[in-house]
């Protein structure tokens, strides 16, 4: 008799090195042996014809937050969850927002509560910090550091969020020391205000003007100014949501220099354009998120991107706001530009569209895909290889993809809470049929098994990023060569 509590065979098995065939057993919620022919377990599944891969990691995603406009998210750690399930992926890592004022334990404490309640599969955290006081740079975030929130995001634009040059180095330096990632949306504030004012007192006020607001130059910009900031210090970065094809170059530029740069991008900016901002009415503030998408160019630079190693990770930046006064269109028929909350939905079309547009249409092979969609945000954010692989001892996290079936994407086969998908009557092939979540199978026939509750907080240990700068920096930085011992000593 067999001791496997799951068994599935006869599947094919792509991870983010190598595709073979074999089956999996699973023991107590992690993978206990892989190999041809084995015992029936308790659960016994049969993968031919299917592809089996490691479920999906998300590391971009907001859930049940706050914006800094003071606008709530459509989706709570249950819908958020449930719709990541049904999508592929199996472990999330979405953001504990601190706003200015707020203590950072309390602002941990409370989205801890919130997503333990809810959650049908394992996450984590990222910190968002817009209030970097001196508390909370000797105190707290050394705290939640060693809590197993290893990463915190920063912000180079939006008034209630941005920080300063001044606070990101003494973040970088607080990351240095304490072996954190920072993730950096890197936007240049003060050029996307000095043409949104030029912009609204011509009265182009329409949703279509938001791209033009932001501008790709505010983020190539931005981009350099993190990547040089994080040169000072010398400590690696990671650029999130990379929409142009200036800041893929400049990204490029500097891995090419041998800084640790690392970035991640989205669908919005492999599958829409400027052009679908560009609607009757206020019907393109469904497409508006920040940075925009671009023109075809930048397009295809992410494609490049993601392809040749620039961008590393494939995140959904899923930013739910319903199209009405709690999210888009906060002033009814009124709102501009400037007023709508940004951000798009994507959480569970993420992988199906790169699978689909990417894999089975020859651009990307199967390996890059599992690398982009799970392994490389396992490494990066120090999941790896409890997290985003398929191996013996990694929690039995795995989707079983029918890469034959055709979707026609649609808001109701969807499970957000946000009402409308940018991605509405695309046609797809392939998508997730069962869905493993620590050897539990919360997913399969179109139908949740899970119990809302049932996913588990995964404490993060030092990013990769981090440890490989620890052993490669560069010795003669001013950080390494004056600030790495104690400020007593003389040099």
């Amino acid at each position: 008799m067999s001791n496997f509590d799951v068994t599935i065979r006869n599947g094919r098995i792509c991870t983010a090195n190598e595709t073979y065939y074999a089956d999996i057993g699973i023991k107590d919620g992690v993978i206990a042996a892989i190999a041809k022919s084995l015992p029936a377990g308790k659960q016994d599944i049969d993968a031919a014809g299917r592809w089996v891969l490691p479920g999906g990691i998300d590391s971009h995603c907001h859930v049940e937050q706050l914006s800094g406009m003071g606008m709530m998210c459509a989706d709570d750690f249950y819908s958020a969850t449930v719709s990541a399930a049904f999508g592929g992926t199996t472990t999330i890592v979405p953001f504990a927002a601190q706003h200015r004022g707020n203590q950072i334990p309390e602002v941990v404490a409370d989205y801890a509560k919130r997503a333990a309640e809810k959650a049908v599969i394992d996450y984590g955290f990222h910190l968002i910090l817009a209030d970097p006081t001196a508390e909370a740079i000797e105190k707290h975030l050394p705290a939640v550091i060693k809590d197993g929130i290893t990463s915190f995001k920063i912000y180079m634009t939006y008034d209630r969020m941005k920080l300063d040059d001044y606070q990101v180095l003494d973040v970088l330096e607080c990351a240095s020391k304490e072996g954190a990632l920072v993730m950096v949306h890197a936007e240049n504030n003060d050029m996307i205000r000095w043409i949104a004012r030029r912009l609204v007192e011509r009265g182009l006020t329409a949703p279509k003007y938001h791209a033009v607001a932001h501008t790709s130059i505010a983020e190539s910009e931005a981009t350099n100014r993190a990547v040089a900031l994080a040169t000072l210090v010398d400590v690696p970065i990671l650029i999130v949501h990379v929409a142009g094809q200036e800041a893929v170059r400049v990204i490029h530029s500097s891995q090419a220099l041998g800084l640790p740069i690392h970035a991640e991008s989205c669908p919005q900016y492999l599958f829409l354009t400027a052009k679908d901002i560009d609607l009757p009415g206020l019907e393109g503030a469904k497409f508006c998120c920040s940075p925009p998408p671009g023109d075809e160019a930048s397009q295809e630079a992410v494609w490049q991107g993601l392809i040749n190693g620039t961008l590393q990770m494939f995140s959904s930046d899923h930013a739910p706001y319903r199209f009405d006064e709690s999210g888009k269109l906060p002033k009814g028929d009124a709102t501009t530009f400037k007023d709508m909350a940004n951000g798009v939905p994507g959480l569970e079309v993420r992988m199906p569209l790169l699978f689909s547009e990417g894999v089975l249409k020859g651009r990307m092979t199967i390996e890059r895909f599992v690398a982009v969609t799970a392994t490389n945000h396992a490494r990066t954010y120090g999941m790896y290889p409890q997290k985003g692989t398929i191996a013996v001892g990694s929690d039995a996290d795995l989707a079983i993809w029918n890469p034959e079936k055709a979707v026609t994407i649609s808001t109701k086969m969807l499970h957000d809470n946000v009402g409308y998908t940018p991605y509405e009557g695309k046609q797809i092939t392939g998508w997730p049929e069962q869905v493993f979540s620590r050897g539990r199978l919360v997913v399969t026939d179109g139908k949740l098994q899970a119990e809302r509750g049932s996913g588990k907080f995964i404490k993060r240990s030092t990013p990769e990023p981090v440890l490989r700068q620890r052993l490669t920096g560069n010795p003669n930085s001013v950080m390494r060569k004056y600030f790495s011992v104690d400020p007593s000593e003389k040099h």
